[in-house]
């Protein structure tokens, strides 16, 4: 037992472990997580709906979405700017690996009339023949990965954006990075059985990587038949970071905001949001 709860409680080194597709794509868990998706009054998952009405009409104008426009989704989850981008009339493009995300996301397209097309899979394979106007990664999906993977990320990007395109995204800031403190907390069935339909024990860590300002935060599941670990990154920047890697990846960066719903940049908020346009 103490072997077994030193490994828990063991550092990882940076990005040792990527366990994005256990988290999103496990039967069980992806459903907890689409619920999350939907409560209006949680963040969770994704944005408070109000914010996420807001900042979809704030892309919507702020990108002249409507007809004539393409718009692709990397990590769009159950459509919930998909869809607001649809009513636009813009050509709708949403990818993600969760299928009951989108099995969701699809079932309310043709609830609503919503010509989207939606493609299931991991957005770092990402391959098409069509180009966009505008590319979205929404709620700091970029953070959880490597440098490797960010590099990937953004390789494809450039595939896939017109050469007068532009990508929106956001990620975490240095202030997120140094307000966070590493922790080691231990539950029993926590979050009214978030990770497992019976009983469980869970293992939290938050380890900081002072160095590179990442940031992980360890799940350590323990069932009667199974132990899973689920690792979630975070990686944090400032404008001159995040304006080097987007260089290194053939972008310059035009604006910085405070959120995606473009409210004006400042210094010491835990995220910011970037406009992005090819070199």
């Amino acid at each position: 037992m103490f072997d077994q709860l030193e490994k828990i409680n063991q550092r990882p080194l940076p990005y040792e472990f990527y366990t994005a597709q256990d988290l999103w794509d496990d039967d069980y868990v992806s459903t907890q997580m689409l619920k999350y998706h939907l409560n209006p009054d949680s963040d969770l998952a994704s944005r408070k709906m109000e914010f996420i009405d807001r900042s979809a009409q704030w892309i919507a104008a702020r990108f002249g979405l409507g007809e004539g426009k393409s718009v692709c989704d990397f990590g769009c989850g159950p459509g919930l700017y998909t869809s607001r981008f649809a009513q636009t009339g813009a050509k709708v493009t949403g990818l993600d690996f969760s299928r009951n995300s989108l099995a969701y996301a699809k079932r309310k397209a043709e609830e609503n009339g919503f010509d989207i097309e939606y493609r299931l899979g991991n957005y770092l394979d990402f391959q098409s023949d069509e180009k966009y106007d505008l590319i979205t990664m929404i709620y700091l999906d970029f953070c959880p990965l490597s440098p490797e993977q960010r590099k990937t990320l953004l390789d494809i990007f450039q595939m896939h954006l017109k050469d007068d395109g532009r990508v929106f995204m956001d990620v975490l800031t240095l202030a997120f990075f140094e307000q966070s403190k590493e922790e080691k907390t231990y539950e029993y069935s926590a979050q009214d059985g978030f990770w497992a339909a019976g009983p469980y024990y869970v293992f939290n860590n938050t380890w900081k990587y002072t160095d590179i300002n990442l940031l992980l935060n360890k799940h350590v599941i323990v069932e009667e038949n199974r132990t899973r670990e689920i690792c979630n990154w975070l990686q944090c920047f400032d404008r001159n970071s995040f304006a080097q890697e987007a260089e290194a990846g053939g972008f310059e960066v035009l604006e910085s905001y405070s959120n995606t719903a473009g409210e004006v940049f400042e210094e010491k908020g835990t995220e910011m949001a970037m406009v992005l346009k090819k070199h």
